[in-house]
């Protein structure tokens, strides 16, 4: 939700400690919990003040997670301020890994890969070699960005692959006449098949990996290979979809396309040594199941490489989004505050879940995770909601059981994320695409609302149909 500084801090930053100060001294009574302790109040204290910045967005969402976590530790931690006798306290040290959480490692790896590939041009050299046999017509071409765009972004930053495909098509967008709709179907092509993409693999995208990692806590392990062979089908129909919405919506004039990708590749050892590195931490990943070998440890393996190497320099920690680790922790921290504090286990015994629908449950958790999305960052919207669903799902474990239990309601929730894309603040890179100039906001919302629904089906249908 975007407003203005003074409003955000003179207004909403007040009104949210007020909110807080009143749950923190609320008689403990007055929450319908039985055998609320002291140290589960102030966990629920301090998850409304986490879940109220990150949806008003009043201090970057980073900055939420990272003061939720000192809160933590401060109020419900062993080496706080609260003694034993206010109830169930976390152990600090287990607050404190969340900035360590192996889906942190994960996606580290991750961005060290991007980063690594970034530096040599193997990004270059993938976007010219993955384009090239989509020939020069337009919708092919279209096909074509839609294909390396996601493709790239199942194993980089959403933001930073439609940033690096914006410079790719400018050229290619100018070439094009005014009155058609191809330069708003090719611009279009950035958000789509960013945030589509994203969903493919466990570090496309933040909310993947807050929903394993949750889920993890939770004894459920979800390896690489796992996620990519029920997600890839979900991600490949969704981008055949949106080609033709496109193509429908925004048909091009022109009859031929020239592409030109500007850029230099040298292939040097330090580009064989990324681009064998590459390969077989993908390998590796994708063969986690005959391997034994767990994502997490392979994510480190191209982070030894390219440091042994000296591919990867000090210079280039500073290109690491470590705003995005530290955003994800803050969810890991309250995951295990509420499991630790057993106050996760309090609601379940003081509230009625297990009477509720399953279907009901699954459908309002994509449908709360889709529109929250749309108005705050996707990772916001997961981190604020997959601890609780894991709590509901958990509470609602029979009921569940014949759709894939808690796994699959967390994992519908991560994904439901992924097809927010109405408006512009919806996602980064729908901004860098409107930017452009070449989208109106009324095509963008009209382009999400029918590629979000669409998608929304068929995630929940592959989901149930094939769970986890």
């Amino acid at each position: 939700m975007k407003t203005f500084p003074y409003f955000k801090l003179g207004v909403l930053a007040p009104l949210v400690l007020v909110v807080v100060l009143v749950l923190w001294l609320l008689p403990a009574d007055s929450y319908g919990i039985e055998g609320l302790t002291v140290v589960q109040q102030r966990t629920i204290a301090i998850f409304c003040y986490a879940a109220l910045m990150w949806m008003f967005e009043i201090i970057p969402a980073w900055a939420t997670s990272v003061t939720t976590v000192v809160f933590l530790l401060l109020a419900v931690s062993d080496q706080g301020f609260t003694t034993e006798s206010c109830g169930a306290l976390v152990e600090y040290r287990l607050l404190m890994a969340s900035f360590a959480d192996p889906v942190i490692m994960l996606f580290l790896g991750g961005f060290v890969l991007a980063i690594a590939a970034s530096k040599v041009g193997l990004d270059i050299f993938l976007a010219r070699a993955m384009l090239k046999p989509f020939g020069t017509k337009p919708k092919f071409v279209l096909l074509g960005f839609l294909v390396v765009i996601g493709t790239l972004s199942m194993f980089m930053s959403n933001t930073a692959t439609a940033a690096m495909m914006l410079a790719f098509l400018a050229p290619v967008i100018k070439t094009l006449p005014e009155n058609g709709g191809g330069r708003t179907s090719l611009a279009m092509s950035i958000p789509i098949a960013a945030n589509i993409g994203g969903m493919g693999t466990p570090i496309g995208t933040p909310p993947n990996s807050i929903a394993i990692g949750q889920l993890g806590q939770m004894g459920v392990n979800i390896g690489f290979d796992t996620w990519m062979i029920r997600m890839v089908p979900i991600v490949i129909v969704m981008l055949l979809i949106s080609w033709q919405v496109l193509m429908r919506l925004f048909p091009f004039k022109a009859k031929s396309i020239e592409i030109k990708i500007e850029g230099e590749c040298h292939k040097d050892i330090n580009y064989w040594t990324v681009t064998v590195t590459f390969l077989l931490t993908i390998l590796l990943w994708m063969t986690g199941e005959l391997t034994h070998i767990n994502a997490n440890v392979v994510a480190l393996v191209p982070f030894a490489v390219f440091a042994f190497t000296g591919i990867f320099k000090r210079a280039d920690f500073a290109k690491v989004d470590w705003h995005v680790l530290w955003m994800v922790a803050g969810g890991f921290a309250l995951g295990t505050a509420l499991n630790k504090t057993g106050l996760a286990a309090a609601m379940v015994e003081s509230f009625p879940f297990s009477q509720w629908s399953a279907v009901a449950v699954l459908v309002i958790a994509g449908l709360l995770g889709y529109l929250l999305s749309n108005f705050i960052a996707n990772s916001s919207a997961a981190n604020l909601l997959v601890p609780i669903l894991a709590v509901v799902g958990t509470a609602m474990a029979d009921n569940l059981a014949v759709y894939g239990g808690v796994t699959t309601l967390l994992v519908c929730v991560a994904a439901s994320t992924s097809f927010a894309m109405l408006f512009p603040i919806s996602t980064p890179p729908n901004a860098i695409a409107s930017s452009t100039g070449l989208i109106k906001t009324h095509d963008m919302t009209l382009v999400g609302i029918i590629v979000g629904i669409i998608g929304l089906i068929l995630s929940y249908t592959v989901l149930l149909m094939f769970p986890f």
